[in-house]
């Protein structure tokens, strides 16, 4: 029995359901057709962060790493959905500052796309690719203290949503075994982080 295949689908299955978690969110913005004091910062920078993935998953960088691709593929798609109702939405100076960052991620993005695909070795591009994206999990995953700062503040979890956190930690407790079975520094990497995160908001 392939024990990485299995843990590679369920981790694609709570992964769909964490992308999915903000929907509530976002129903409620665009039924109130504002943004509220939500921040469009961690939605930039996960979409940031799958494409990074997205990257790595590609057989130019990585092999057999298709289960990486595909999710976070559909993560992109939930992100940029998230990213356009958010704008739509938001007041005028949140929007310009949310658009300069996204465009900012864009344009990082392809260059290293580019660099990858032009300058850097086939033999390394997993680890300059790998590397980076294990750097941009540790921004992906600080981003949300200013909203842990919220939550603590007003004492309420509607900003960060409970059923998100724990999603994050299903997630990533998965994914890590997967990273173990996979041999996969990078992978193992990338998920300790939400881990740590987690496990500090909930037993905040």
């Amino acid at each position: 029995m392939d024990y990485k295949l299995i843990l590679g689908i369920i981790g694609n299955a709570i992964a769909v359901a964490l992308f999915a978690s903000p929907l509530p969110t976002f129903w409620n913005i665009y039924k109130n057709k504002s943004t509220q004091d939500f921040s469009g910062i961690p939605y930039v920078c996960t979409l940031m962060n799958c494409l990074l993935w997205v990257l790595y998953g590609l057989p130019l960088v990585s092999e057999n790493a298709l289960l990486v691709l595909t999710i976070n593929t559909a993560g992109c798609a939930f992100e940029i959905f998230y990213l356009v109702l958010f704008l739509v939405y938001s007041p005028k100076l949140e929007r310009k500052k949310v658009t300069k960052l996204l465009s900012a991620c864009c344009a990082a993005f392809a260059v290293v796309v580019a660099l990858t695909l032009t300058v850097i070795p086939r033999k390394t591009r997993k680890l300059e690719v790998g590397s980076l994206c294990v750097v941009v999990a540790v921004a992906m995953y600080v981003s949300p203290l200013s909203v842990m700062r919220l939550v603590i503040k007003t004492r309420s979890v509607e900003f960060m949503p409970l059923l998100l956190s724990v999603c994050v930690f299903l997630n990533s407790t998965v994914w890590t075994g997967y990273g173990i079975m996979a041999k996969d520094i990078f992978i193992m990497a990338y998920y300790d982080q939400p881990i740590i995160w987690t496990r500090r908001f909930l037993t905040a």
